[in-house]
């Protein structure tokens, strides 16, 4: 303070202006003694001094001398081209152009110890990122082959280093790198062990920072392999080794240990860990967690409050609105235009999704047990849901609740909850309509099905579900046209629509338009490729369109999804058959018989198969098996004694006949043998079964008099034998083959093989008269059963 001048009113205010000091007169430089020593002396040639504020150098101005006046170097604008030597005649020349063309660079020494670890070192880091990529493409062998290349340079990198002596540069980053990346790949090829020993590499080496926190990635390998209490134990170790500083890292820790503790059945301790992260920083995941916990160890309030946490977790998405264009603003239109289909509004939409699938599995999952039944339950999770920011998921609760009360079979509950919903808003009210046109197609009350179904439409004309339930009643009344445009209506509202492509298919096949039919079920297949029901459906139009071939193919296809499907196997040996491939034929239909042992098609055509090859013994049991299933028809029996009789076992076939004599007196047939039989082994009782064969015939002759005598009766009247006349179409097949056999007047003894192969033809008779396989009944298009025509439920 004893600096400041205080101005007082005395003072002049303008004093000392005009005072300056005298070594700045430059006038007066001539008279300085000092100033001409420096002139004279070496001091005076140095470059002249610049004062470090602009304007005040004393440079600036020619220094005035005994000698005269000295010029101030260029030096200041010397790179500009200017130069002294200007004043001696000098071309001017800034680029320098008349010094000809610069020298050649020198060449790169690529031999030196420095520059072969610099190039070592790019690539290891080429090596590192091309893993990367390779495992981000899919590749994860082809990544593992570049991490262990990547280490082998990295190890000779470090060698180089040591014989250079350069030894303080090595790069723990990249060392860090190297590994890490190794680590991760062996874990992507889930080769574990290898995984597990790079993981400790890093991170007993107390050179690398952080490295405790790779303890996580060595905790997911236990998990992987099931090792429970290890992962627990390397969770808890990484956990301590992060700090609070990092609070998301630690809650996604502590959500692996509860889940982990889950898997182990520790639920008291799982729910510790998410009670611990629902106060800290709750979100949807962990709050289902602790839900379902809860539900495992039963305890019911605990569910509800759990419940009310979960229906209050904040997503942190924007609403909606914001993505609606506005009519005023134009340039705002154009950025909700550009923003409301982005990665983020995507995003968002996938998290809210997630959101409303946990609380509606866990309203379903918590409703029975909360309460006293499933009803009261529900209730209290509508009401909860609606007084909170998932209002609109309180209607799909209660579509759920129609749809559990179809899983206990109360039809008539879940179509009274259904029925609440037609004085809603037009999407719930459009969704029970359609659950209520289904339920009733299924009863087959195509009526009320009907209604509801044009209600669906009329409530929302784009749900494809609808219109699939309109054209499946449409399709029942046999108007394939029509229901293939509703169908095709579905698609058109949603390509991805699969239950409208496969009726679509189906109501082509039904009008013999087998070409559209085929590109119904061929795009079909390329969505769902394992579906056994469309593959089938190919191979049927295959056989249609008379391309046996292709129909085996696709049937073999089928037979990958369900290999013991025995309608499938007796199927692909009717196609074999149908070929001539009698043996491949034979495995197939083994196959199936080994399946299901009571199909009478595959008993009839493996006995028919060992009597063509001459194995009558073997026959047997296949035809004594249909006479346990179909014990009322004698064919059966005639066969197996039959089969006796030509494998030489005469007695036994006498005793067969004889049985089946007891059990069909007026079969014709059974006593011409017998009489046959009686004849040749010199029995006594040959007379009394002659007896009976001419009374039975005697008695066939009058029924066919009066049959032929009545007005009705059919005027080209065949003969029938009594134990005949109640038989299928395949039994008078059969029997047509039986009558093939010798008759009684024969010497069956003489026959050759050659009569026997040509009597005992398929047993099922020509390919265009046999009829379908129990496969092709189960899955063909005249069924309407409900997986083929009917509409699923709408999603739960």
């Amino acid at each position: 303070m004893e600096n400041v001048h205080l101005a007082v009113e005395e003072d002049d205010l303008y004093s000392g202006y005009n005072d300056y000091n005298l070594t700045l007169d430059s006038e007066e430089l001539e008279n300085n003694a000092g100033f001409q020593q420096a002139v004279r002396t070496s001091h005076g040639r140095r470059p002249p001094m610049t004062a470090k504020f602009p304007g005040t150098a004393i440079g600036a101005r020619p220094l005035a001398t005994s000698f005269g006046v000295t010029a101030r170097p260029m030096t200041a604008v010397r790179a500009a081209g200017y130069t002294s030597s200007m004043s001696r005649g000098s071309n001017f020349d800034p680029l320098g152009q008349s010094r000809g063309p610069a020298p050649p660079l020198e060449a790169k020494n690529e031999d030196t110890p420095e520059e072969k670890i610099k190039i070592l070192e790019k690539k290891v880091n080429d090596l590192i990122e091309e893993s990367c990529m390779a495992h981000s493409a899919g590749a994860s062998q082809l990544a593992l082959e570049k991490a262990k290349e990547a280490g082998r340079k990295e190890r000779a990198l470090a060698r180089q280093r040591e014989q250079a002596g350069n030894t303080e540069q090595i790069c723990l980053d990249l060392t860090y790198s190297v590994l890490l990346n190794l680590a991760n790949q062996y874990a992507n090829n889930e080769m574990f062990p290898e995984a597990l020993n790079s993981y400790q590499v890093i991170v007993r080496n107390k050179m690398f920072s952080n490295a405790g926190r790779l303890k996580v990635n060595m905790a997911n390998i236990y998990f992987k392999q099931k090792n429970y209490p290890k992962a627990i134990k390397f969770y808890r170790m990484a956990l301590d080794q992060i700090s609070n500083a990092h609070k998301e890292v630690r809650i996604k820790i502590m959500q692996n240990i509860g889940v982990v503790f889950v898997r182990m059945g520790q639920y008291s301790d799982a729910i510790t860990s998410f009670e611990h992260i629902m106060s800290e920083s709750p979100n949807i995941r962990t709050g289902f967690n602790l839900i379902l916990c809860y539900f495992a160890v039963g305890d019911r309030e605990r569910m509800k409050k759990a419940f009310q946490k979960l229906i209050s977790v904040p997503l942190g998405v924007d609403d909606e609105d914001k993505y609606l264009p506005s009519t005023d603003d134009s340039s705002a239109n154009m950025v909700v235009e550009a923003i409301k289909n982005d990665k983020l509004h995507q995003m968002e939409r996938d998290l809210k999704l997630l959101a409303e699938k946990y609380i509606m599995t866990a309203a379903k999952l918590i409703a029975p047990a909360i309460e006293t039944s499933f009803a009261t339950g529900f209730d209290w999770c509508v009401d909860m849901v609606k007084s909170s920011q998932y209002v609109e998921l309180a209607n799909d609760l209660e579509i759920n609740k129609a749809i559990t009360y179809l899983r206990q079979r109360d039809f008539n509950q879940a179509v009274e909850t259904l029925k609440t919903f037609e004085k809603k808003d037009s999407r719930v009210k459009s969704a029970a309509a359609t659950n209520l046109s289904f339920l009733y197609f299924l009863e087959k009350d195509y009526e009320q099905a009907d209604r509801y179904a044009d209600l669906a439409m009329n409530a929302d004309r784009y749900n494809p579900a609808a219109l699939i339930n309109k054209g499946n009643t449409v399709f029942v009344k046999n108007d394939q046209e029509k229901a293939a445009e509703f169908y095709k209506e579905a698609l058109r509202n949603d390509s991805c629509c699969t239950e409208a492509l496969y009726n679509l298919g189906l109501a082509y096949k039904r009008q013999n338009r087998l070409e559209e039919a085929l590109d119904c079920f061929l795009k079909l297949h390329a969505i769902l490729r394992n579906s056994a029901q469309v593959m089938y459906q190919l191979a049927s139009l295959y056989e249609l369109l008379e391309d046996p071939q292709q129909a085996i193919d696709w049937l073999m296809k089928v037979i990958s999804v369900t290999p013991t499907d025995p309608h499938l196997l007796a199927k692909l040996g009717e196609l074999h058959d149908g070929e001539g491939d009698k043996s491949q034929a034979f495995q197939y239909y083994y196959e199936s018989f080994r399946y299901f042992p009571s199909n009478i098609d595959v008993i009839e055509w493996l006995g028919a198969y060992y009597i063509e090859t001459q194995f009558c013994e073997k026959a047997i049991q296949y035809f004594e098996r249909a006479t346990l299933i179909q014990p009322s028809q004698v064919k059966w029996q005639l066969v197996v004694a039959s089969c006796y009789r030509r494998s030489g076992n005469y007695q036994k076939a006498l005793e067969t006949y004889k049985d089946i004599h007891r059990k069909f007196p007026e079969n014709v047939e059974c006593l011409r043998f017998l009489v046959r039989l009686c004849t040749d082994m010199g029995l006594q009782e040959v007379q009394d079964y002659a007896t009976r064969l001419k009374k039975v015939e005697k008695m066939r002759e009058i029924r066919e008099q009066v049959s032929c005598r009545t007005p009705t009766a059919d005027p080209a009247c065949l003969p029938a034998d009594s134990g005949h006349s109640s038989s299928s179409t395949r039994g008078e097949r059969l029997s047509a083959r039986m009558r093939s056999l010798p008759g009684s007047d024969e010497p069956y003894e003489t026959s050759s093989p050659k009569e026997l192969d040509a009597s005992y033809v398929d047993p099922l008779g020509p390919q265009a008269e046999r009829p379908k396989t129990g496969a092709k009944k189960r899955v063909e298009d005249d069924d309407f059963a409900d997986e083929e025509l009917g509409d699923d439920l709408l999603p739960e």
